[in-house]
């Protein structure tokens, strides 16, 4: 055989050969640029990928001691002053948390209304305060314009739970009630409303009157 039949041969077999790898050519290539493609993804960060922020945690921002913080209403009186033994501040929650709170709450009417505990936490503007062990609020004696006096009353108990701007205090534990010269009363929980002089006591409620709060009731003919 001629050198030419062979070499024509030769070419029609690897034209073949090369028509059946052909075939599979596209599927080979789909899987190289699959490959590739992961690998530049496991080995490059992603533009634009967005990180999750860590969730708020209740960790104090800031310290103070022996301090004394003054809030002043929009007529530029004073509502509140706050004073503590040490105070931290919660950004979380943007309250302050305090030992040995003193709090000075005033009235409109100029009244004077003095909170104390051995643990406090008190909201940004002063406006609410949640007091623990040996709480204590005090409302001093007042005068009104019309003459009629508005007796001394004081609140103990284990939490109070004191609202300045609407002058309300409440608690889900036993509450001591003072007021005046000698009227006591307990309960088990309790709701005071004092712009509108309203007592609510839950559980076992329990009051004694002194005489001259008798007398007010029953005046003689």
């Amino acid at each position: 055989m001629s050198q030419e039949p062979r070499l024509f041969i030769l070419w029609m077999r690897l034209r073949k050969t090369w028509d059946r790898l052909a075939v599979y050519f596209p599927i080979v290539l789909m899987a190289l640029m699959a490959m590739s493609t992961y690998w530049l993804v496991r080995n490059n960060a992603v533009m634009g990928e967005v990180v999750p922020e860590a969730a708020p945690r209740h960790v104090p921002d800031y310290f103070m001691r022996d301090f004394s913080v003054r809030v002043f209403g929009a007529n530029g009186k004073l509502k509140n002053e706050i004073m503590g033994a040490e105070g931290r501040h919660y950004p979380d929650t943007d309250t302050l948390e305090i030992d040995h709170p003193l709090i000075r709450a005033f009235a409109p009417d100029g009244r004077m209304t003095l909170s104390q505990a051995e643990r406090g936490v008190i909201n940004a503007d002063g406006s609410e305060a949640q007091l623990f062990n040996k709480a204590q609020v005090i409302r001093e004696a007042l005068q009104t314009p019309q003459g009629v006096t508005v007796p001394r009353m004081e609140l103990r108990g284990d939490f109070l739970h004191v609202f300045a701007d609407t002058e309300n205090v409440r608690s889900h534990l036993p509450v001591e009630m003072l007021r005046g010269n000698g009227d006591r009363f307990t309960a088990d929980s309790f709701a005071y409303d004092n712009l509108g002089r309203v007592l609510e006591l839950k559980g076992r409620a329990r009051g004694t009157l002194a005489p001259h709060s008798v007398r007010a009731l029953n005046p003689k003919p």
